[in-house]
């Protein structure tokens, strides 16, 4: 439940009851009405139902959208949001969970049918591309208000063994091509003095593992260039940051699940649980659509002053 005080009663107010958790309101599950004031002497300061405390500021003028209504209540309307990699996974459920605020969502994926199927799920639209053709990515229509840079790929191998072409590879698809898409996304999000780019990283963004080379430089390139975005973006009202988490119940890592049950002679329960989470105190696989509520969350108008920041959701990996 969200809440905020209030700035001359220091009372707390139900700010958003109504926010979507796996299709239900919260509010229905809290006995809640929308806007209930939890003291009275609320009521007395402001008008009921309380839609907020204050309005986020961008560039000194006053936002259009309410704090109280996050992003569940159609705040990413008359938004355009593209999601690389949404054809399944984290990108897919980001590009269901942005459409779900409203969002007008282009779905990339170089899976054609998998991007036809998630955009016409949302009622967006699919462009099928490969990520990894800088040519093809120069190409693409980048007037959109939100950006989430989430395609990537994995490869691992001690690095006297790594492939000098697959650690390219990596780099220009998780590196150079967010590089590009930024690019060429921030002149328009300057014209309308509002964006929002969040850069799907990973633990790896903070802490490296053996035999992923690429994929850690990558990550922690990555990182770098959304603290970038970050300085040059608040004059123009965008705001830039990354996600992290540890590993996501995706087909990617169902496949190494599997894989390394048949090669270390264990269940997957087990592998999941003796080898994968072994660094994490909360020892679970994260769904997608926990990190689509986090990328939801920092394009909505509560998360306007946070930019140039890491979310880390590792399940404690990181407190180590």
């Amino acid at each position: 439940m969200w809440s905020a005080t209030c700035a001359n009663s220091a009372v707390t107010t139900v700010m958003c009851p109504a926010t979507m958790r796996n299709g239900r309101l919260l509010r229905d599950r809290v006995g809640m009405a929308p806007g209930r004031i939890v003291d009275d002497r609320v009521g007395r300061h402001h008008s009921v139902p309380p839609m907020c405390v204050c309005r986020r500021r961008v560039g000194g003028q006053r936002d259009d959208l309410p704090f109280g209504d996050m992003a569940d209540s159609g705040t990413l309307t008359g938004r355009r949001a593209l999601v690389t990699g949404g054809a399944s996974g984290i990108g897919r459920a980001c590009a269901v969970r942005l459409a779900g605020a409203g969002a007008d969502v282009v779905v990339v994926d170089r899976d054609a049918e998998g991007a036809k199927e998630v955009a016409a799920s949302v009622g967006g639209t699919a462009v099928a591309v490969d990520l990894s053709d800088l040519d093809a990515v120069d190409a693409l229509d980048l007037d959109v208000d939100v950006l989430v840079n989430n395609a990537g790929l994995q490869h691992v191998a001690p690095l006297h063994e790594f492939p000098v072409d697959r650690f390219s590879l990596i780099l220009r698809l998780m590196l150079e091509t967010p590089f590009r898409l930024v690019r060429s996304a921030l002149p328009h999000m300057y014209g309308r003095g509002w964006g929002r780019i969040v850069n799907i990283s990973s633990i790896h963004g903070v802490r490296a593992s053996a035999y992923k080379s690429a994929y850690v430089t990558a990550k922690h390139g990555l990182e770098g260039l959304s603290k970038v975005i970050a300085l040059e973006g608040a004059p123009h009202g965008v705001t830039s940051n990354c996600v992290n988490p540890a590993y996501v119940r995706t087909p990617l890592v169902e496949n190494q699940i599997a894989d390394q049950a048949r090669a270390h002679g264990m269940s997957e329960d087990e592998v999941v649980e003796r080898v994968m989470l072994a660094p994490a105190a909360v020892r679970r696989l994260i769904e997608p659509e926990e990190v689509a509520e986090a990328v939801a969350y920092l394009c909505s108008p509560a998360a306007a002053s946070i930019t140039g920041s890491s979310l880390v959701m590792d399940g404690g990996w990181s407190a180590h």
